[in-house]
């Protein structure tokens, strides 16, 4: 295997050169400094575009750079490997880290493990981890583990007992997956001297093993055995309880089973809908389908979410009992559900499928197509959804037409947006339907076009405090706090009670347009006038208040007076204002803060970068830098999008791909050339700046 690694090292280094700097493919990344190609590496690898990132990467090869700046892209790509499952471009990798000396890389040998196991080339992962000289366990568990889930627990315990002879130490990692092998193979013996290397460690009660111990006796049959450990665990949870009650439910143990579920009851220990499920299930096998019902109709009552089996178990309850209105209602919510599921993991061609094999396409099966297409932000999808819906010969109603424009806010388009405001007022039914004109409004808003919205407003006969935040919000959005601290004293006059959504339309509106006493004002009688406590929105509003005047001495002092703690986005706001304002004392007292929070935003990991480097502060620049890459997190490239008339269009930073590229950097170089004629000069005193 080492002489067809090198073999492959060999050939990864003349693919490397002979990308050449003419190749239309890298052209445009060979010119650009290192730290740029690492950045499109990264974001290459991202979004997946394994072809493009070993170009980047070719073109970086060109600018000879130390081997130790290509270790970061080397993980990326094989991140990205394995992902897609590419295991010919994963295995020339492997063979070029021999080339560059990077074969034993602590951090390097578990990605390879994980990329072959991946893959499903397991000989290749089990000879990585053979052939490597570190004692540690992570890459045997990944390996064992991997053997667990492609079904091959022979090879899993195989894997085990070799760690073991090695001298490798094991962990509470290792032993859940080690367990569950045995489990699988119903091979008690070799579980029972798994459980007594347990107990002659360190780790005899750790929860994680516990659970797969009292799972793997279960499995075997050894009911005895595991009721014997659950009893004796210091600590339990869900997990637990599953595993204990399934011990006895696979062999057939319901009173057990039923016993063992009322005491999580009494004791009220936590309850998920698989216990449920299960106890509802034995109820139903043994004719209690009353009993099945009863507990699903708690479980419902409780707010757990539903699943697909807690829904097989009601309907056959159902069909039991002769309940056919009880089955309907239950059949509806499955549908529902079913395709709220599907639509909130983006996969729109099994709803769509599931949609169009409906026997009875009504009102509520349009709706939640409609409204889940919407909250996923696909324009296109939704349009056309909508279209198809009035050809068909339904009627849409309120409902429908509220999902589809606060989708129109959202992204700004008013082109489709206006059309729907037509088809409105053509409908004498939507006359009445106050939600439907607050949701105009605030599409008209969020569009930028504020004179329409307020046209919408005044056409409106029954006003609530929904049209006023959002004519409030709109107002505040484009800067002008004076109209917006008018329609809120209009709001107060005409007997309209303010929420705190009001509160924090209001105060943001002062924000920005820079009316600090009038926010203050605001804010002082928010408890005496108005009956609202400040919340953390309206202490965050504050911050960004004072902020951007400049005052961020009194941004710090709310931060540390106020009752709660303070968020991520409030110490990036007062970040961010410190920039602008060169007040570095304060700012490094916030970057400080904002790390603490542990944050997965990457943009403030960004801000406090920039601060540090401002401050000259190198180590702790240093040290962002480690937390964004242990934590996984990128700087996003930007991205546009741009409403041609046919559709929206994406623009990324440092894309190729589009038609026009060439036009459109054409473009850029003219208006960077009038920046600069005009005075501006960049900042580059950035942790990372590009």
């Amino acid at each position: 295997m080492r002489s067809s690694i090198l073999l492959a090292g060999a050939s990864f280094g003349r693919a490397c050169g002979t990308v050449s700097s003419s190749s239309a493919a890298s052209a445009p990344i060979s010119h650009h400094p290192l730290s740029s190609l690492l950045q499109s590496i990264s974001s290459l690898t991202s979004q997946s575009l394994l072809w493009d990132s070993f170009v980047a990467y070719s073109s970086l090869r060109l600018h000879s750079p130390p081997s130790f700046l290509l270790l970061l892209p080397i993980c990326s790509l094989l991140s990205c490997s394995s992902s897609l499952g590419a295991l010919p471009q994963g295995r020339q990798l492997h063979g070029h880290l021999f080339s560059l000396g990077f074969q034993e890389d602590p951090s390097l040998v578990p990605r390879l493990v994980s990329f072959y196991s991946c893959c499903g080339a397991f000989e290749e992962a089990r000879a990585v981890v053979e052939c490597s000289i570190s004692t540690l366990c992570l890459s045997w568990n990944i390996l064992i583990s991997g053997y667990v889930r492609a079904g091959s627990p022979e090879l899993a315990f195989s894997a085990y007992e070799a760690m073991v002879e090695r001298g490798v130490a094991v962990d509470h990692f290792t032993y859940p997956s080690v367990l569950k092998a045995c489990g699988e193979m119903k091979d008690l013996s070799k579980g029972r001297k798994v459980h007594e290397r347990v107990i002659g460690g360190v780790l005899g009660w750790n929860l994680y093993v516990c659970n797969a111990l009292v799972s793997m006796y279960g499995k075997c049959g050894d009911l005895i055995a595991a009721r014997k450990l659950f009893e004796e665990m210091p600590q339990r949870d869900a997990v637990s309880w599953n595993g204990i009650i399934s011990a006895y439910t696979s062999r057939g143990n319901w009173d057990e089973a039923f016993e063992l579920f009322e005491r999580m009851r009494v004791d009220e220990k936590e309850l998920n809908v698989v216990t449920w499920n299960t106890i509802a299930g034995g109820h139903l096998k043994r004719g209690n389908s009353l009993e099945a019902l009863a507990l699903i109709s708690l479980l419902k009552r409780s707010g757990s979410s539903l699943d697909f089996v807690t829904a097989v178990v009601a309907l056959n309850a159902c069909s039991q009992l002769g309940f056919l209105r009880s089955g309907k209602e239950v059949h509806g919510l499955t549908v529902r559900h079913l395709f709220h599921e599907i639509e909130t993991v983006q996969e729109d061609p099994f709803a769509e499928i599931l949609f169009e094999k409906a026997t009875t396409q009504n009102l509520v099966s349009w709706n939640c197509m409609i409204s889940g297409f919407a909250a996923l932000n696909w324009l296109e999808q939704t349009s056309q959804l909508f279209r198809d819906m009035v050809l068909s010969g339904l009627q849409p109603n309120y409902v429908t037409i509220v999902a589809i424009l606060s989708l129109f806010g959202r992204v700004a388009d008013l082109r489709h947006g206006k059309e729907l405001h037509c088809y409105i007022t053509k409908k004498h039914e939507f006359e009445e339907r106050r939600l439907l004109w607050n949701s105009l409004i605030d599409m008209y808003c969020k569009s930028g076009r504020i004179s329409v919205a307020r046209k919408v407003f005044n056409l409106m006969k029954d006003r609530d405090e929904v049209s006023y935040t959002s004519m409030i919000a709109g107002y505040g959005m484009q800067g002008d706090g004076l109209t917006a601290l008018k329609l809120f004293d209009e709001m107060i006059d005409r007997g309209i009670k303010p929420d705190s959504v009001a509160l924090v339309a209001v105060l943001s509106a002062c924000s920005h347009a820079g009316l600090v006493i009038e926010g203050q004002m605001l804010f002082g009688a928010m408890a005496s006038c108005h009956g609202i406590t400040p919340k953390l929105e309206h202490y965050s509003c504050m911050v960004d208040l004072y902020g951007r005047a400049g005052m961020v001495e009194r941004s710090e002092v709310i931060m540390s007076t106020m009752p709660v703690e303070p968020t991520a986005v409030m110490w990036a706001a007062l970040l961010g204002a410190c920039q602008v304002w060169r007040n570095t004392e304060i700012g490094e007292r916030a970057a400080d803060g904002l790390l603490k929070t542990k944050t997965d935003n990457p943009g403030h990991y960004v801000l406090a970068a920039n601060m540090y480097a401002c401050a000259g502060r190198w180590e702790e620049l240093a040290r962002v830098r480690v937390m964004m890459r242990d934590l996984g997190l990128r700087k996003a490239p930007g991205c546009a999008w741009v409403s041609l008339g046919d559709g929206f269009h994406p623009f990324v930073v440092e894309d190729r791909d589009n038609g026009c590229a060439d036009e459109i950097y054409r473009w850029l170089g003219r208006l960077t050339d009038h920046m600069r004629d005009a005075g501006y000069v960049c900042d580059r005193n950035s942790g990372f700046h590009e």
